[in-house]
């Protein structure tokens, strides 16, 4: 009878994590579907998409950090609109200016990271983050294929691609070779081989991009990889701070088996700013 009951117990156990793998592999399935789709079908739904996903984002972060406040997505929409609208005639007076508190605020978290056990949020500085770290991070996202006043789809599609070759080699090597912890009190299953793995194939992607397509050389595409590879790691151990100081798994439950729009975004939104800083120095000095 106590053979049986394992038996079904371990069933059971089974049929539960394959339909667990299934949801979550349908839910990255239409994520990435929905980001690419609306990446190449024109740079107008891609703004549509991420105006979606960062009023969303915002409402996730603001739970993290206790913060109720509703102007917060009135500023989110009119970045958004008027960055991309009128991004050369903005440029001097607007985007760059954002674009330095946006670098500065972000190393800022950098440094609380690595020196503090809790980021310090009191209230103003809850405002000030939510703004120059999440907001302007996500408006840059949409700037970035644009940079130089023509669509670039592939551009902003190859960080994405870089990054989820990233995330998923970082976790595969971790798994599988990862003996020395990278910052355990944040993020116990991160490990040094694991990032240097990442990293590694990461460069490989990057490569791949160059080599089939014209749009960038095979050295600035390397760089990208690295940008993408080293910051975007960096964010996604700023946002298990958050949650961790939150006390919770996941910043939402939008996507079964991925957790909010908040998770699926935290790695490029923390790089976006830092790619779209080199690509505007690219740009001037080309």
């Amino acid at each position: 009878m106590e053979v049986v009951q394992k038996i079904y117990i371990c069933s059971c156990w089974k049929i539960y994590n394959m339909k667990e793998l299934l949801t979550r592999s349908l839910s990255g399935f239409f994520y990435i579907l929905i980001l690419l789709l609306s990446i190449f079908i024109s740079r107008y739904t891609f703004i549509g998409v991420f105006l979606v996903f960062g009023i969303i984002a915002i409402s996730e972060f603001q739970k993290l950090i206790y913060l109720k406040n509703k102007r917060l997505y009135l500023i989110f929409i009119t970045l958004i609109v008027l960055l991309n609208l009128y991004q050369d005639t903005l440029y001097l007076y607007a985007i760059l200016p954002v674009l330095i508190f946006t670098i500065i605020t972000e190393l800022f978290l950098v440094k609380d990271l690595f020196t503090i056990r809790i980021i310090p949020m009191f209230e103003k500085r809850k405002y000030f983050t939510s703004i120059f770290y999440l907001i302007s991070c996500i408006v840059f996202t949409t700037l970035i294929p644009n940079y130089t006043g023509e669509y670039q789809p592939l551009i902003i599609a190859g960080a994405f691609l870089i990054t989820w070759v990233n995330d998923t080699f970082a976790y595969l090597v971790g798994k599988n070779l990862g003996k020395n912890k990278l910052l355990e009190r944040i993020s116990p299953k991160k490990t040094i081989e694991g990032f240097i793995g990442g990293l590694i194939f990461s460069l490989l992607a990057g490569y791949l991009i160059a080599i089939f397509s014209d749009i960038l050389s095979i050295e600035i595409w390397l760089i990208i990889s690295i940008i993408m590879s080293i910051f975007g790691t960096l964010g996604d151990l700023i946002q298990s701070k958050f949650k961790r100081q939150a006390g919770v798994k996941d910043s939402g439950t939008i996507m079964p088996g991925h957790g909010g729009i908040y998770d699926r975004l935290d790695s490029i939104i923390f790089a976006s700013p830092f790619l779209y800083a080199f690509l505007q120095i690219l740009k001037h000095v080309s």
